[in-house]
């Protein structure tokens, strides 16, 4: 197949750029590389997969690298002409849209940089599908839709218009989108929300990073609602796993969005102590109030996920931490005798 993956140059994108081409398809992978966080991390993402020069520059030229089975290209969805030239040129059998303004605690400051990039961006990438159709599109959407929903564990069934941070707004739009554009142009859509993602090249703005990051450097983490939080963190290898399997299942509904999770909450503090023992080094927490945006719990009922892919989660919070710290320490060239 070929399969197109937007952001590819991202935590999630990366995984599962690996992972398709280890299958043997031919991927196409687009990336802005924007500067929300290290855009060396980044870079060093795709020269994992083997796919960066040097000679990659940082402006709006549609700029192409390839190697085997796998094409990059420096594009921004917001684009909608380079975008729309892409599709032209290739016949894409699936489409992933993974690119997105990510964080919850950046939207409540930068809302506009969400509706450009979030909802503009994906308007984009659903008109090129309209012209030219994949057997379907897969697209991120977030745990964080669910909102001020109290019943355990979240369903896709429930009821999600209640949201609490502008990401969480431009997630649920995205579901509202996709529906329209299936029902309007007869492609299928499949929404991902995805439950606390976490696991080796994560992002430096998530809580597992922030917190490897003060244990190296012996500073205090903040802890917040007192460290009385659960959160279903979801190893990245699973999460790919999942949508890998999903590229090859035919789809009986236009229209799906399933919960991509763990099924396993764990409390916060508990993922704090599985860090200091991977890490072999305590810390000092700071106990805060919940920040405005953030959900106190979050939990996911994925028995849809599991009828259609059959697959069910295979790691462990213990085992997931201790692939994620060791990762860090070597990426990093973390030595605690010198920090």
């Amino acid at each position: 197949m070929k399969i197109l993956i937007t952001g590819a140059a991202g935590f999630i994108g990366f995984h599962l750029t690996q992972t398709l081409l280890d299958e043997g398809n031919e991927v196409v992978g687009i990336d802005n590389l924007n500067d929300y966080y290290d855009i060396e991390l980044k870079r060093d993402r795709l020269k994992e997969c083997g796919i960066l020069k040097e000679s990659i520059i940082y402006n709006s030229q549609l700029k192409s690298i390839t190697k085997l089975n796998y094409s990059f290209y420096l594009l921004d969805i917001t684009d909608k002409t380079s975008l729309l030239n892409l599709f032209r040129n290739n016949s894409f059998d699936i489409v992933i849209n993974l690119a997105a303004q990510a964080g919850v605690r950046f939207s409540l400051e930068n809302p506009y940089t969400y509706v450009e990039n979030n909802i503009v961006g994906f308007l984009n990438v659903l008109e090129c599908c309209k012209e030219f159709p994949p057997e379907k599109l897969l697209y991120a959407s977030s745990s964080s839709v669910y909102g001020k929903n109290i019943d355990q564990p979240f369903s896709t069934k429930q009821n999600v218009d209640s949201p609490v941070s502008m990401y969480a707004v431009t997630k649920k739009t995205n579901e509202l989108m996709a529906h329209a554009y299936s029902e309007l142009y007869n492609f299928n859509t499949i929404g991902l929300r995805f439950f606390t993602v976490y696991g080796p090249w994560g992002r430096p703005d998530m809580a597992p990073f922030l917190f490897a990051n003060a244990i190296v450097r012996n500073e205090k983490i903040k802890v917040f609602n007192h460290g009385n939080m659960k959160r279903d963190f979801t190893y990245v290898d699973d999460i790919v796993k999942n949508i890998a399997i999903l590229t090859t299942k035919p789809s009986y509904q236009k229209y799906q969005i399933l919960n991509i999770g763990n099924n396993k909450p764990v409390q916060l503090l508990y993922f704090i102590e599985c860090l200091e023992k991977s890490f072999k080094k305590n810390v000092d927490k700071v106990f805060m109030e919940l920040q405005p945006g953030d959900l106190k719990d979050t939990w996911a009922e994925i028995n849809d996920l599991i009828e259609i892919t059959g697959y069910t989660p295979e790691t462990n919070i213990e085992d997931g931490v201790q692939h994620f710290a060791d990762w860090f320490q070597d990426y990093y060239k973390t030595s605690f005798e010198e920090v």
